[in-house]
């Protein structure tokens, strides 16, 4: 019933919020409480048990989707928070209020509910329904303010993450062919069993049409061209969450898929399949990052890029390098999270998100340049940040292992990425405002929202905190999580 109750609250709320637009987002932030709440007990009970089940084995909880859930509700409460006067901000900035207000909240609290359903469903195919869920209500969400740029970029998200999601539905019914024949149930526990005795053919093929699929929802290299504009032109708190864990859930199918590559016998070196595609997209991404013209587009690219770490700290594959990569899918989530709140506060103050001719924020609107500022070095994993923390895990890591070159290369392009974030980013905290704007610059800044500060000031926290100390639940719940990944049932 717990399990159950994650995916009941927030379907529940959406209907409430089509009943009554003027509670609609009051009830979804008690609604988003809740449901953090329930992840806490939940990944609390498989500490203690190991592994949830329920409804006669449908919804399956284990450390890694435990601490995935954990993530999805604590960026989805922020976001709920954040909207409510965020949005008011950007509607008095239009002058108008958009079409999609009502649909907002209906909208949201499916899209959530859709990604809490990916770590709780245990079978294959309907996890695949879940992620393709996602993409249909988040849709709406990018086209929010209906404009011509939200609507192209709502449609290429749609049009490049569907034939994605085609691609990797052929590979997940190989994959559940695969599995049946072995006589297993299908979900991840009876794939990793089956995996030894499946064909490396079946199971290499499914795999692959799995990354290539799954890879255009994560925004790996080269399906991520619809990633930037679609982080670009939705509202920042819809960006939180696809920045955050929308893309980490295609991620997590990936991830989840190496423990049965690594233990069928007939399947040479697997960990390349993970090495190179993770080491291309981070290399893209460093190198797009330098030109980037739009410091919401510059954070999608940060996202892509640690997509890449991701995914190429799972082709080192050993134990210390599977802990750092865990330590990056959480700290990611969080810190990106910051980061789109920070931006959207920064387009309020400064009235646009380019970062040519936007400069002096700190001057401007102190709060908002130190949030901005704080999160660009959090994201470019300088210490004492958490990110700094797993990206040393790796790089440590990959030395270690012997993988020279790799490691060589991801150690370049996180440098690269580094000094281009900070360069981007510096330059519109602390240089000087463009004389020719002394006008727009002397008008008077935009009463920052009340609701959409105190998000920030919590997404934060665990910025801060984490990159310090991790309490010994989540401690033991990220090391089981690493080892699952590694190998285990």
């Amino acid at each position: 019933m717990l399990l159950a109750l994650i995916l009941i609250i927030p379907c529940a709320v959406a209907l409430g919020a089509v009943i009554s637009r003027r509670v609609a987002p009051w009830l979804t932030l008690v609604g988003a409480l809740v449901v953090l709440g329930l992840a806490i007990v939940s990944a609390l009970e498989v500490l203690r048990t190991g592994v949830l089940r329920a409804a006669l084995g449908f919804f399956t909880l284990d450390s890694l989707g435990a601490l995935y859930l954990l993530l999805v509700a604590f960026v989805g409460m922020t976001a709920a928070l954040y909207s409510i006067s965020y949005l008011t901000a950007r509607h008095r900035e239009a002058g108008e209020i958009p079409p999609r207000y009502r649909q907002y909240y209906p909208l949201f609290n499916l899209f959530m509910a859709s990604m809490l359903a990916v770590p709780l469903v245990s079978n294959l195919a309907v996890m695949w329904i879940a992620i393709e869920l996602t993409t249909i209500f988040s849709a709406f969400l990018v086209a929010y303010e209906d404009r011509a740029e939200t609507l192209e970029a709502a449609w290429k998200y749609v049009a490049l993450t569907s034939m994605g999601a085609m691609i990797a539905l052929l590979g997940i019914l190989i994959l559940y062919y695969g599995v049946h024949r072995a006589g297993e149930a299908v979900s991840w526990f009876g794939l990793v069993r089956a995996s030894s005795t499946m064909a490396p053919a079946v199971l290499l093929i499914g795999f692959v049409l799995a990354l290539v699929g799954f890879g255009a929802k994560a925004g790996l290299v080269p399906m991520h061209t619809w990633l930037p504009d679609a982080h670009s032109q939705a509202p920042a708190s819809i960006c939180a969450i696809l920045s955050g864990v929308e893309t980490s859930a295609a991620l997590y199918m990936i991830l989840r898929l190496y423990p049965a590559l690594a233990r069928n016998p007939g399947i040479a070196h697997p960990n390349i399949w993970y090495l190179v595609p993770g080491l291309i997209t981070v290399g893209t991404a460093a190198f797009l990052v330098l030109q980037v013209t739009d410091f919401k587009r510059l954070f999608a690219y940060s996202t892509i890029e640690h997509m890449g770490i991701i995914l190429t700290a799972s082709g080192l594959a050993t134990a210390a390098a599977h802990l750092g990569m865990i330590d990056q899918l959480f700290a990611h989530a969080f810190t990106k999270s910051f980061c789109f709140y920070a931006a959207g506060l920064a387009t309020l103050a400064l009235g646009s998100q380019r970062i040519q001719g936007n400069r002096g924020l700190l001057k401007r609107s102190p709060v908002v340049g130190w949030a901005l500022l704080l999160g660009a070095l959090a994201i470019a994993g300088a210490p004492p940040f958490a990110l700094f923390i797993s990206e040393f895990q790796i790089l440590r890591a990959g030395f270690s292992a012997g993988e020279y070159v790799a490691t060589g290369l991801l150690t370049v392009f996180i440098v690269l990425a580094f000094i281009a974030i900070l360069y981007q980013i510096g330059g519109i905290v602390f240089g000087e405002p463009d004389p020719d704007l002394e006008a727009v610059e002397a008008a008077p800044v935009q009463r920052l929202p009340v609701t959409g500060v105190l998000a920030l000031g919590i997404a934060f926290l665990p910025l801060l905190v984490f990159g310090f100390y991790l309490p010994p639940p989540l401690s033991q719940l990220i090391h089981q999580a690493a080892a699952l990944l590694g190998g285990g049932a």
